[in-house]
């Protein structure tokens, strides 16, 4: 017996693969319905599935397999480098058979992957005890080897003749999670070694040689040599050119789904990421606009944001649920009752109008000079608002309308609202035009 699995559970078989060598199969026996329970126990199953639902295309196919693997109606599972495969029975008896193809490591892949753990003493014996740490994906990929898949790594074949993931597939790919949570070996050998094989490899890579002659890149395999910096410099000018740059998409990517099988982690909220990831595409295409703008190279590079400020843009642009606002204003320090109007501003101006309606500030003797001509020469005498100056800002005899003058040199118009000041609109170098749009007309 062997993790909840009897020895005749599975076979290993010898095949002869196109490059000669021979590779292991294990053939697992269908496992049976699970109704009323997640597919993984383990962490090596929830890695599994939650890889597998990070990478579909169309999570309601996912949704369907899984209701198809919870009924029991996938059959036998077989596993060998490259491929999984099993036969999937519909409620009416029809049967198809379900392959998906995993990218195996190639040779350097696997190098690398045994180096490290030959260099990691935790995982050389948890390996050799037929164990598989969590962390070792972590390790693997800062050797540049994913174990799990990836975007496009899972590539389905079904005899229903599915484009994509089909029902069919997805079942075979929830079943894996279970044989994964009993066995996490089966995910090395979808990456193309065996049990067997990886083991006596590591065992060769740990042997000490006797003759102290002997290179230690026989023991430990063959040592990269890197190439000296003044000569790959020197090398610059044979190099081929630079790709053209990419076209603009049309809109910025649609946010993925996180309604999933897998249970978030403690302190995750699903609908705050799916907002953060909206947020994410939207900034990502207006910063590719701009810098595929002619003279974009040209332009100073924009300052960063604080949090208080980006509190402020994040509910302005991304226009998330109530509930999330109400976390960004207490998170930006702002009262919750001025949260709106700094929105407001946010839209209607950016940092900048952001700051005129935080910043009460006096103005040195040239931009006061500035701004009393911009508002001399705005109107003719007898139509002149009446109007009481104090620092930046100019407000009616009523106190109802404002001005402000910006660090721009442009004026924001402001309305009195519920005992508050609130933008009424965007900026102009025209105070008579901004005033009317206070005015809201």
């Amino acid at each position: 017996m062997r993790d909840g699995y009897e020895t005749d559970d599975f076979a290993e078989t010898g095949e002869e693969r196109k490059d000669g060598l021979s590779a292991q199969e294990r053939t697992f026996a269908a496992l049976p319905p699970a109704p009323g329970r997640g597919f993984a126990a383990s962490w090596w199953g929830k890695a599994w599935l939650k890889a597998l639902e990070d990478t579909a295309l169309d999570l309601r196919q996912l949704k369907e397999g899984r209701r198809v693997a919870r009924e029991g109606r996938v059959g036998a599972v077989s596993v060998r480098p490259g491929r999984i495969t099993a036969v999937v029975s519909e409620r009416d008896g029809s049967t198809y058979r379900s392959d998906v193809l995993l990218q195996e490591l190639d040779e350097q892949e696997w190098d690398r992957f045994l180096g490290m753990a030959v260099e990691r003493a935790g995982h050389i014996a948890a390996l050799l005890d037929r164990e598989m740490p969590p962390h070792l994906v972590e390790d693997a990929a800062a050797a540049g080897v994913d174990l799990l898949p990836g975007i496009g790594d899972l590539e389905p074949e079904c005899t229903c003749e599915a484009w994509d993931h089909c029902p069919h597939t997805a079942a075979l790919c929830y079943q894996v999670a279970r044989l994964l949570d009993q066995d996490p070996f089966v995910l090395l050998l979808m990456r193309g070694r065996g049990e067997r094989r990886l083991l006596d490899e590591l065992q060769e890579r740990i042997v000490v040689p006797e003759d102290p002659t002997v290179p230690e890149e026989r023991v430990r395999g063959p040592v990269v040599v890197g190439v000296p910096a003044a000569q790959a410099f020197a090398a610059g000018g044979i190099l081929p050119a630079l790709p053209a740059p990419p076209e603009l998409p049309g809109a910025p990517g649609d946010a993925p789904s996180l309604d999933t099988e897998a249970e978030p982690e403690t302190g995750v909220d699903p609908t705050a990421l799916e907002t953060l990831a909206r947020d994410a595409a939207a900034r990502a295409h207006r910063m590719l606009a701009e810098a595929l703008a002619p003279g974009h190279e040209e332009r100073p590079v924009a300052e960063g944001l604080t949090v208080r400020q980006d509190a402020v843009r994040l509910a302005a642009d991304a226009r998330p649920e109530p509930w999330i606002v109400n976390r960004l204003a207490s998170g930006s320090g702002r009262p919750r009752a001025g949260f709106p109007a700094a929105v407001a501003a946010w839209r209607y101006g950016g940092a900048t109008a952001l700051s005129v309606l935080d910043e009460d500030r006096p103005l040195d003797g040239e931009n006061l000079a500035r701004a009393r001509t911009g508002l001399a020469e705005a109107w003719e005498e007898d139509e002149a608002p009446r109007l009481r100056a104090e620092n930046n800002r100019w407000t009616a005899a009523d106190g109802g309308l404002q001005l402000r003058y910006g660090p721009d040199g442009r004026w924001y118009p402001y309305r009195r609202q519920e005992g508050q000041w609130f933008p009424a609109g965007p900026a102009d170098d025209d105070p008579a035009a901004a005033w009317a749009e206070a005015e809201g007309t």
